[in-house]
């Protein structure tokens, strides 16, 4: 029996630093037949010009859109009957889409196939960066199974299903793939295996890391108050009420000025911080070592603080504003306003390639 064609998608908006990684990554797959599709979204680096050195084919957005409309406008080119979407600062293990492949044809009852990313980032920059691999994988780990959501940034998805379900939202630039997954999971089963792997080129700096988290964390929530449920597998409630907490902690630490007997408020919350992603912890402690274990648990610290101040905002956004609770109406943009038109245009072509 004929093995089905995998198109493998790559969005790409700056990112010269991997970009060649993982198409390289891409082209050594074990797996054949596949075709690999780079669509840059208008990147103002050297990125589109390395991938144009390699033979795939390489499209073009007409103006910068978001991961949501690179991802769609390669999912109109491909040919294959899988859908296999992998972000250009991840490098796949070589036998990760066979591995996806696999479980997809086992179990047609499946929308997608997610894999996680490895303990170890793709370009080793910064602590911050290791501290924040290493912080993924173990809730990736957590999330093994069937879940509510999708991993966008790694995961298969046969093309009939693509279709029902419909394209990534195009004005959603930061949460699609939560809205994606919502969408999917009324109708399939989304699974996340370890066996389909790559290794991830994460943010370096602790700002730009905590400024994203801040605001990936409140578009959520209109998407919360409207499930009125955690997602399945990741935003477990013990997750939470850890994120919660590291925020308790900085705003109770002024309580210390009323005498010593107050700063067991604000480290009582931190112990719900550690104790709400124990296991985390422990696995950082095995692999990494006490001293280490010491920076990553005050990045994780910062990270949750950076989430659960983001809910916050999100939430008296929520209560303010009309606009914001219908954010994942399909008319609305991601800050509320009324969104632009969807792309009509035809993506611009690599000059000898056909869509």
């Amino acid at each position: 029996m004929s093995r089905p064609l995998v198109s493998v998608v790559i969005p790409n908006y700056n990112y010269r630093n991997s970009i060649g990684l993982c198409i390289d990554a891409a082209l050594q797959q074990t797996y054949a037949p596949l075709e690999v599709i780079v669509v840059d979204d208008h990147s103002t680096d050297d990125s589109l010009e390395i991938a144009r050195r390699r033979d795939v084919t390489v499209l073009r957005t007409p103006r910068n859109s978001g991961v949501a409309v690179a991802r769609n406008t390669g999912a109109a080119a491909a040919r294959g009957e899988i859908l296999f979407f992998v972000d250009s600062d991840v490098a796949l293990r070589p036998d990760a889409v066979e591995k996806a492949v696999e479980e997809l044809l086992a179990h047609p009852e499946y929308g997608a196939v997610c894999g996680i990313y490895e303990d170890q980032p793709l370009i080793r920059d910064s602590v911050v960066e290791e501290c924040r691999v290493l912080q993924a994988y173990c809730w990736r780990m957590d999330s093994l199974g069937t879940v509510s959501f999708l991993f966008s940034s790694l995961t298969a998805i046969p093309r009939r299903v693509f279709q029902e379900i419909g394209p990534f939202n195009p004005r959603l630039r930061q949460t699609e793939e939560v809205d994606y997954g919502e969408r999917m999971s009324e109708h399939y089963r989304i699974r996340v295996t370890p066996h389909v792997l790559g290794r991830h080129d994460d943010d370096e700096k602790l700002l730009p890391l905590l400024r994203k988290l801040f605001r990936r964390a409140r578009l959520r929530v209109p998407l919360f108050a409207r499930r009125r449920r955690f997602a399945k597998g990741f935003e477990t409630a013990p997750r939470s009420m850890a994120a919660v907490a590291a925020l308790g902690t900085v705003l109770t630490l002024p309580l210390v000025l009323l005498g010593p007997v107050w700063l067991a408020v604000p480290l009582a919350l931190a112990g719900v911080t550690i104790a709400g992603d124990f296991s985390m912890y422990r696995y950082v402690l095995k692999r990494r070592g006490a001293g280490f274990l010491v920076v990553f648990t005050a990045v994780a610290f910062a990270t949750n603080v950076a989430i659960s101040a983001g809910i916050a905002v999100g939430v008296l956004h929520w209560l303010a504003s009309g606009r914001f609770r219908r954010l994942y109406d399909s008319h609305l943009s991601p800050d509320g306003e009324h969104a632009p038109r969807p792309l009509g245009t035809r993506p611009e072509q690599r000059p000898g390639m056909t869509a």
